[in-house]
């Protein structure tokens, strides 16, 4: 068995095999002052319905459409959408140095509820697993189509994460092409599981289980741990604990556990820090392309930016955008702090 971590306080640098790249772990500058930006407090007092949100039931989204009365969640397509279902016909130039090609794609919006101020952590059990039985659905609807080969489900919280809208949304693009990081992490786990035979994910899975230090939460289908290659200083990963490609393969047992762990780690985010804690989270699953893909393990990945407090982020740049990712807080110094908050 491979032996834990380094324990000290000096850098050393961690590997992702999803990836197959390399993270900077520089533990000792977590003592360092810090005069740099502060996030300015979110705004906690949402009213539960505001007539000029886009996304609350009844309104008039910018295209003059009127939203239906909803009571559930709510699905419509993106009124600005970064793809378009049909293919630029136009002729790209076929440069070797100036490369391009056309793409297609649906980009969907997904309103959690009708509610203007219940995010994940305070919605009801019921009401996050219908949000992951949607999930399913719109995998399974968008992924039967010939002409799109990836569903991409992510969701963007907090206006620190760019997040355009309070009200708590998710979005769903579909995509003709399997995009450039889905396609990395796809050929990390092909060649996984052609040198191992054994699926990469779950094997990461086992490890941490045997050890324990970066595990979070588990409930009886999924874990929830911060990874031992995690770029971002809160970042978790979300797995199932039995083989699974697709959120399509989930019934409806399956999809109430993947809630329940989404919502306990979004509650304990909250009280982490006090705060409706920004995050970009996205959901990782097998190309829908019609083939089979044994190497390929769903799971969900969470990139919050709150590094100290509810007003003191990390940020990519630097040294991260040039060179390769780098962190101050360990990951088990960061799983032992989240643990605390379940």
């Amino acid at each position: 068995m491979t032996a834990q971590p380094p324990a000290n306080l000096t850098p050393h640098r961690r590997f992702n095999p999803l990836s197959g790249e390399w993270v900077l772990v520089s533990p000792q500058r977590n003592q360092r002052p810090w005069q740099g930006a502060r996030e300015p407090a979110s705004a906690t007092d949402l009213p539960d319905h505001d007539p000029a949100c886009y996304l609350c039931p009844g309104t008039v989204r910018a295209n003059g459409q009127r939203n239906p009365d909803y009571d559930g969640v709510y699905v419509f397509d993106n009124d600005f959408p970064a793809l378009l279902p049909q293919p630029d016909s136009a002729t790209l130039a076929a440069d070797p140095l100036l490369r391009a090609e056309p793409v297609q794609g649906v980009c969907r919006v997904l309103c959690f509820s009708p509610r203007h101020d219940l995010g994940i952590g305070e919605l009801s059990p019921r009401s996050v697993t219908a949000v992951v039985r949607c999930w399913r659905e719109q995998t399974r609807e968008l992924g039967s189509q010939p002409q799109l080969n990836y569903v991409q489900i992510f969701e963007n919280r907090g206006a620190a994460m760019g997040c355009s809208n309070p009200h708590p949304h998710g979005q769903i693009w579909a995509t003709g092409h399997v995009p450039t990081r889905v396609q990395r992490a796809h050929e990390r786990q092909q060649q996984w599981y052609a040198a191992q035979q054994q699926s990469l994910l779950p094997s990461v899975l086992e490890r941490e289980r045997s050890l324990a230090t970066r595990v979070v939460y588990e409930n009886a289908r999924f874990t929830v741990l911060v990874p031992f290659w995690a770029a971002w200083p809160f970042e978790t990963l979300l797995l199932p604990r039995f083989p699974v490609a697709s959120l399509t393969q989930l019934d409806d047992a399956d999809c109430a556990a993947l809630a329940d762990a989404w919502q306990r780690l979004v509650q304990a985010y909250d009280r982490l820090f006090d705060c409706p804690f920004p995050y970009s989270a996205g959901v990782h699953q097998a190309p829908s392309d019609g083939h089979q893909h044994p190497a390929w393990q769903l799971h969900l990945q969470f990139y919050p930016p709150l590094l100290r407090s509810a007003s003191v982020r990390k940020f990519m740049v630097g040294f991260e955008m040039f060179a390769e990712s780098q962190r101050d807080i360990t990951p088990e110094q960061a799983a032992a702090l989240l643990r605390e908050q379940f």
